[in-house]
């Protein structure tokens, strides 16, 4: 099979993006792994090498389209001298949008088959008019994709989705729906397929403490979450639950299950990050195109020091390598 070419956006230019990238770019097998566009101003990727004391060559092409190897497509989001190491600004979210908008065009077009992004910083990129919750709603709209879609927390071979995201708590309970967590558990199946899992094992993990304890500590285990998971396997998804949610990422910890769906943001978050913070993964499900980054933010504390651990970033591109290569497969079958 063709390699699959993967966008790889620098990130907030503040923090840790451009060296951790420049670390990736040279270790084994990466750019063996997938033909490779760095999309973003020259300065930026040169200022990442010297972080990291590392070469990286630009080969800086006008087009992208069949290019093999490692490549560069030259932008003009930032001048060099309004690049603030550790600082929040401005600027700093502005060539994270303008990055992010190209390489996204690129996929579009057809010319690459996923993105890989440095870590952003949301207040520099709301400042510079991002004008959506986050990233991942961000890009669906950018795309003009109307389609359900949500944020996946990788860690090894192990994926999570959750029901409700960034909402209060208070709010729960009242947006746990049958719907939602047939989304949840299909967004989670059919990103784990993509990645290769031929039929993945997804745990449900219950709202209540003991999962409701036959209705003792509330009804929504009886009333919503069981005939979810039974709607599940009757479409022949491999699905069980619900799970104790204090539990059940005992079971993903010994691997009985290769995806845990959650019914609110720190149910899964706490426990994937304790598993292993420094290896984790986002990837915005849903979209139309892979897109992958490492879970961890823009690490300020240590940016520019040369401190940046780039093993998320590599789990990041090992996993969207894979992606990529199934939808760069379904596109050229199409």
């Amino acid at each position: 099979m063709t390699k699959p070419r993967i966008a790889i956006v620098p990130g907030d230019p503040s923090g840790i993006g451009p060296e951790l990238i420049a670390k990736l770019l040279n270790q084994n097998g990466v750019q063996e792994a997938a033909d490779i566009v760095l999309v973003g101003d020259s300065h930026l990727w040169q200022r990442g090498a010297e972080q990291a004391e590392l070469d990286v060559p630009l080969n800086t092409v006008d087009a992208v389209a069949d290019q093999p190897g490692l490549s560069h497509l030259e932008l003009d989001t930032i001048a060099s001298e309004d690049v603030k190491i550790a600082e929040v600004t401005v600027e700093g979210g502005t060539t994270s949008l303008r990055c992010l908008d190209q390489a996204m065009d690129l996929a579009m077009a057809g010319q690459v088959d996923g993105i890989l992004f440095g870590p952003f910083n949301k207040a520099a990129m709301t400042a510079a008019g991002l004008n959506a919750e986050d990233e991942h709603r961000y890009m669906a709209r950018y795309m003009g994709h109307d389609g359900y879609h949500s944020e996946l927390n990788v860690l090894d071979e192990l994926m999570t989705t959750r029901v409700t995201s960034h909402i209060g708590l208070k709010d729960v309970a009242a947006n746990i729906t049958e719907d939602g967590i047939l989304k949840a558990v299909n967004l989670a199946n059919d990103t784990l397929r993509k990645a290769g899992k031929a039929r993945p094992n997804i745990a449900v993990a219950a709202l209540n403490p003991h999962a409701g304890d036959n209705g003792k500590f509330g009804r929504e285990e009886i009333d919503i979450l069981e005939p979810a998971v039974r709607k599940a396997q009757q479409k022949q998804l491999n699905v069980t639950g619900p799970w104790p949610s204090d539990t059940v990422f005992l079971k993903a910890q010994r691997g009985e299950v290769d995806a845990v769906v959650t019914m609110y943001h720190d149910q899964g978050q706490i426990a994937i990050k304790l598993l292993g913070f420094e290896r984790g993964v986002t990837v915005a499900g849903g979209l139309p195109i892979p897109v992958a980054t490492p879970a961890h933010g823009t690490a300020f504390d240590i940016a520019g020091q040369n401190k940046a651990n780039p093993g998320a970033t590599r789990q990041a591109f090992d996993l969207l390598v894979r992606m990529a290569k199934t939808h760069r497969a379904e596109r050229c079958a199409d």
